[in-house]
């Protein structure tokens, strides 16, 4: 699905949901979800080809893979927090949302402990003395 079908089926949605919401909330929510879970089907083929083109590019640099599988955990709880966030605003739930993108960057933060640890150990094995 290209970008201009999706923005073409975002038109829709959002005016059938603009309906909704008037005469039955939780069926716009119910939309809202099923749109949102539509696209990120559609996209993750996409997604998958990203994490095979940053696999080569791991493989042919001679980085650990290590880091890679970090950073691509840390952005799929970035993308997946997001998503999970914007889905409970639709909802009219904000506080839950809030909720998300704060567990969401605690995790982030746990992930990113052995990165930082690396970058600090070979800070350290820069500098003389």
């Amino acid at each position: 699905m290209e970008i201009a079908q999706i923005v073409g089926l975002a038109l829709l949605t959002t005016i059938f949901l603009l309906i909704l919401r008037q005469e039955k909330p939780v069926m716009a929510v119910l939309l809202s979800i099923a749109f949102a879970v539509v696209v990120f089907v559609f996209l993750m083929e996409k997604m998958a080809s990203i994490v095979e083109v940053l696999k080569e590019l791991t493989r042919r640099a001679e980085i650990n893979y290590f880091f890679l599988t970090t950073i691509l955990k840390i952005l799929g709880v970035a993308y997946l927090a997001e998503f999970a966030a914007s889905i409970c605003i639709d909802a009219g739930e904000q506080a839950v949302a809030k909720k998300v993108e704060f567990a969401a960057k605690i995790i982030i933060g746990v992930l990113a402990i052995p990165i930082i640890a690396a970058i600090l150990e070979s800070l350290l094995e820069l500098m003389p003395g």
